[in-house]
């Protein structure tokens, strides 16, 4: 009985080692990008995944979608299309971006 479960030790110790370097850090990150889509309010600018800069115009809360200013006009997109990384860093104080 004790050699079938040192067969399985490596399948356990992979599956801990997998978890806590690849599934526990993008929970994490899904985690963080959640709370940030929700904080997000009139008036911040932003940066989408696709590179279109704007202003948050409007927050619907009904679709989870925004409407932002261009320098073109209005377009509208869903929360989950801002970037978080880039959208941070454009708002980041500029003696932090040193």
């Amino acid at each position: 009985m004790g050699e079938g479960i040192g067969s399985f030790l490596p399948f356990i110790l992979m599956f801990v080692v997998v978890y806590f370097f690849m599934i526990a850090p993008q929970m994490k990150r899904a985690k963080k990008e959640k709370k940030f889509a929700a904080e997000l309010k009139r008036g911040d600018k932003v940066i989408t995944k696709s590179g279109l800069h704007g202003k948050i115009l409007e927050l619907n809360d009904k679709d989870n979608s925004c409407i932002i200013e261009t320098m073109s006009g209005k377009v509208k997109f869903e929360r989950s299309a801002i970037s978080m990384e880039m959208s941070s860093k454009l708002n980041a104080p500029v003696a932090a971006k040193k």
